[in-house]
């Protein structure tokens, strides 16, 4: 029988990160042999890892890294199956680790090929699974290139890129706001006008479906009934309907016995929230249409024009 020392148990630890009884264990069943320990507990991961293959891993941590000339960033979600294992600090580390190689791939399948100190990412994942024992997997994983990338993380939870056309002055400020603009509030596109016409019909359908079976509910209870929109997007509003939509705010102070003298001073704020009711799907999917939320009196486009420059991508992952 092999003498076990503490440094070897240590050694096994800083090159698996088991436990320390988990490596002393696999130590004292490989007879000392350090290689056969190793292979002991990569095949008690894998055990692992089969027997855990249909559980839910949506914790974890969304962890971000952007190269040393932000012009290239990455971010990935390692997750697991609890947020007591998500908020451990060898399991963040790990991600950040994994992190940091990641932004050399274009694809989560290179990566996850790819070396890992003598085996590949998908080994290690395997290792890790055997030695948390919770199934350890990369969720999400994007990478964004641009003349300057920046990047958000909130709390380990959402990770956020976004590029931008230039280098600027602030650059860094810009790219940290829009990315924690997209990781709040979510984007699907740039703008409104990317939209295709049928998408926002397709929408606005489903919008009205929704709200004439809550209405339908409503009327039986007696409570208020929801307005059934006609619009959804800036794209749909021509120049017709805002005309229209003034024409009404004229009505409606008319009605009200405002002064005729002093509606040139309200029918715009009553367009614009005309506007703001009927662009719900930009506010949503569109990131240049949505309210900035660090200032909600300006867009995010009219934000980002301050610095002279154009968002030219951004990325989202998000745990759950």
């Amino acid at each position: 029988m092999a003498t076990i020392t503490a440094a070897d148990v240590n050694k096994l630890r800083q090159t698996t990160g088991a436990g320390m009884m988990d490596c002393k264990k696999a130590l004292v069943e490989a007879d000392g042999d350090f290689d056969k320990a190793i292979q002991n507990l990569r095949e008690k991961g894998q055990k692992v890892a089969a027997n855990r293959s249909d559980r839910e891993s949506s914790e974890g941590a969304a962890v971000s890294f952007i190269n040393a000339d932000n012009t290239k960033g990455a971010i990935i979600t390692l997750n697991c199956e609890t947020d007591f294992v998500g908020k451990n600090v060898s399991f963040v580390s790990l991600a950040k680790e994994l992190v940091e190689k990641a932004i050399n791939f274009s694809s989560k399948e290179e990566f996850l090929a790819s070396d890992f100190n003598g085996i590949t990412v998908a080994e290690k994942l395997i290792e890790q699974t055997g030695v948390i024992g919770e199934k350890i997997e990369i969720g999400d994983f994007e990478i964004l290139e641009g003349a300057f990338v920046g990047s958000y993380v909130h709390v380990n939870k959402i990770a956020a890129l976004t590029a931008i056309s230039a280098a600027v002055a602030n650059a860094e400020v810009l790219t940290k706001d829009i990315s924690m603009q997209v990781a709040s509030m979510g984007a699907d596109t740039l703008s409104y006008k990317d939209f295709d016409p049928s998408f926002v019909a397709s929408e606005l359908a489903a919008r009205i479906a929704i709200i004439e079976k809550e209405n339908e509910e409503a009327k039986r209870l007696g409570k208020t009934l929801k307005n059934v929109p006609k619009y959804i997007s800036f794209s749909q509003l021509t120049e017709e309907v805002l005309k229209q939509a003034e024409e009404d705010a004229k009505a409606e102070l008319k009605a009200e016995g405002k002064p005729e003298q002093i509606w040139d001073k309200i029918i715009p704020g009553k367009v614009l929230r005309f506007i703001s009711d009927n662009t719900t799907l930009d506010q949503e999917k569109a990131l240049l249409d949505q309210n900035f939320i660090k200032d909600d009196s300006k867009k995010v486009g009219d934000y980002v024009k301050e610095f002279k420059v154009e968002i030219t991508g951004f990325k989202r992952a998000a745990l759950g």
